[in-house]
């Protein structure tokens, strides 16, 4: 079983599958990709290759957890490329809920990660537009509560949580990150309302449109792998998250960065290892920011207002992602949160400062 991370026992294992008619079991290795809080398996036996997954404590309300399955199986259904859920054999359902714990088990997709090329950047927004288009009759009745981002009080409150100096040290210097960065959340969310924001449409979104969770085959779109985050907001949101998730460069990427990021690995651009957050630079790639956003527009119409909030909302998504975790346990992955946050202080500025050259590049 892997180290340091939530695992599942030989007896909870033998349980769980029992509920699963797939026939002799042949194999079963422990999947260590994504959160280390969620225990995964890849499962081989004689009717095919599978992932079981348990749903991590916070993220196994029944009523979620249903949502998001009917929001995958609509995805299904309308020939979307998705993890196909199996039920159980005795009650013909996708969620397996034994012993206070909610388990999930998919087919196994075979593919490869984001490399990082322009075909499989282009792929990712074309797949996300086709993602909210087969979304957007989805019926709304019974859905999770409508929240994004922007114009957050939570994230607000997270900021100055930081700023009081409760979590990261020094007090000064989280102080006057702290400061900054509810400055540039606050400037962005202030130019995003008065485009309209509040009427902009809601529906389905994905919230976590990234490189690690998805496959690609030959630079083509393979599947999307996480639901975990899916929620009912204005596509856009989902939309400029992805530009951030797509261009964001995390270390300084070597000369030959094309030639350098083979299949099956994350791009130089897309990798921060164990690399110093003060080392990474400012500038976001913009060749990707334009492939992510025109693979997009080939078929989701996007008014001038939309593509006017796309900068201020990246800005206001990667302070939020970033201002979350440190508020709560002082540390963003592996690294001190006033680190990692003094980085997203420089790569916000850098956003809100080339913001017209950009919207002007992504209006054209």
């Amino acid at each position: 079983m892997p180290r340091g991370g939530a695992h599942f026992s030989t007896e909870e294992l033998a349980r769980v599958l029992s509920h699963y008619d797939i026939g002799v079991i042949h194999q079963v290795k422990p999947l260590t990709a994504g959160s280390r809080h969620v225990p995964k398996v890849v499962v081989t036996s004689e009717k095919g290759k599978f992932v079981l997954k348990r749903r991590p404590r916070g993220k196994d309300d029944l009523g979620w957890v249903a949502f998001s399955h009917d929001v995958q199986t609509h995805l299904a259904n309308k020939k979307f490329p998705v993890a196909p859920l199996l039920p159980t054999r005795d009650e013909n359902n996708t969620i397996l809920n034994l012993d206070n714990h909610i388990y999930e088990f998919f087919k196994f997709i075979r593919g490869v990660r984001y490399d990082g090329s322009p075909e499989a950047t282009t792929q990712a927004g074309r797949k996300l537009a086709r993602f909210h288009l087969c979304l957007d009759d989805f019926p709304l009745r019974g859905e999770p509560e409508q929240v994004s981002f922007h114009d957050s009080s939570a994230v607000r409150r997270h900021i100055k949580t930081i700023g009081a100096g409760k979590k990261t040290s020094p007090k000064k210097q989280s102080q006057t990150t702290a400061e900054a960065l509810l400055d540039l959340y606050n400037d962005s969310s202030i130019r995003v309302n008065k485009l309209g924001f509040v009427s902009w449409k809601q529906q389905v979104v994905h919230g976590d449109w990234h490189p690690g969770n998805m496959l690609f085959s030959a630079h083509k779109f393979a599947a999307v792998l996480d639901f975990d985050a899916v929620k009912v907001a204005p596509p856009v949101t989902d939309l400029a998250n992805g530009m951030l998730q797509f261009s964001i460069v995390a270390s300084p990427p070597p000369r030959l960065a094309s030639a350098d990021a083979g299949a099956g690995r994350k791009p130089p651009s897309q990798t921060g290892g164990k690399s110093d957050p003060a080392d990474w630079p400012d500038y976001f790639d913009e060749d990707r920011l334009l492939q992510f956003l025109n693979g997009y527009r080939t078929l989701a119409k996007l008014d001038k207002k939309k593509l006017n909030s796309l900068i201020d909302l990246m800005v206001e998504t990667m302070i939020a992602e970033a201002v979350l975790p440190v508020a709560a346990t002082g540390f963003f992955g592996d690294f001190t949160g006033l680190d990692f946050l003094k980085m997203i202080r420089r790569k916000a500025d850098w956003l809100s400062k080339n913001r017209k050259r950009l919207t002007e590049l992504i209006s054209l």
